[in-house]
């Protein structure tokens, strides 16, 4: 039977500025469905556990991946492993399962065993460099995305990854000069201009982070946390007129994506904005 090789990537990009703080970093939401387990399913796939192949069961965690179930597809890549300890995709796709379900030390375990079977999986050290970035291990974020590029260097995300971790870290030149990498890679990826946006707001250059919350909604219409950052800062600006249609213009989409607490942060960022400057 035929193996199916897929590979899956988290995509990192920054989230809402807050008022208060015009440096805040928080990353995209991943947020999935739990798949609802009967305990007829289970007896079910019990039954079935002994015809299986190592190779059937990785196919149908693929299949449970594709459908979102994250954790029938852990179950089943856990059955597969059983069957074939030498398999690194098995142990690269569970760990995307896990760090979809931010289940992120479970992640970083079986990227590390994948790691042990594959020295040369890209993927896996990019998606181990997401992990580590959302347990606040920066250092160890940027060993492994430095590891990702030189391994695979044409991948525009493993930059913007990169440039996130350092940009926590406070080196905001450095996140720039990784998101310029990204951009000559993919001049189309708005999470480039959009976390390149986040890096000159903290260095206050409103200016240049204005042009790249512009050029993010350029290539992503939708992008309504670009909306939201890019009003802010049209308020440092002076643009209030235009800081005003951003803000309302987030709130909007939020709304319409069904995200209705960032829907009212917009609508309160507004309020607290208009209350500032007639002051």
């Amino acid at each position: 039977m035929i193996k199916l090789k897929k590979i899956y990537m988290i995509l990192l990009i920054g989230s809402v500025i807050s008022v208060a703080n015009i440096t805040l970093n928080l990353t995209e939401s991943l947020s999935q469905e739990t798949p609802n387990t009967t305990e007829e399913n289970v007896s079910e796939e019990s039954e079935e556990t002994p015809s299986l192949t190592a190779v059937q069961w990785y196919n149908k965690g693929v299949d449970e991946i594709d459908a979102g179930n994250y954790q029938a597809a852990i179950e089943a890549f856990t059955e597969s492993i059983k069957l074939d300890e030498t398999d690194a995709d098995a142990y690269y796709n569970r760990g995307y399962s896990y760090l979809v379900l931010e289940q992120f030390e479970e992640a970083i375990n079986d990227y590390n065993k994948a790691i042990e079977l594959n020295a040369e999986f890209a993927y896996a050290y990019g998606n181990r460099c997401y992990a580590y970035y959302q347990l606040k291990n920066y250092e160890q974020s940027i060993k492994d995305c430095s590891q990702a590029i030189e391994l695979e260097a044409n991948y525009a995300d493993f930059y913007i990854y990169l440039g996130n971790a350092k940009d926590d870290l406070k080196m905001h030149q450095a996140a720039i000069l990784a998101y310029n990498q990204a951009i000559a890679i993919n001049e189309n990826n708005p999470k480039a201009y959009y976390n390149r946006a986040l890096a000159y707001n903290r260095l206050g250059q409103s200016l240049q982070a204005v042009e790249d919350y512009t050029k993010a909604i350029q290539f992503n219409p939708n992008f309504a946390d670009a909306y939201h950052n890019r009003g802010v800062t049209r308020f440092k600006l002076k643009e209030i007129e235009k800081a005003i249609a951003d803000l309302e213009k987030a709130a909007e989409l939020f709304n319409a994506q069904g995200n209705t607490d960032n829907a009212q942060h917009a609508m309160n960022t507004l309020e607290q904005l208009q209350t500032e400057e007639s002051l």
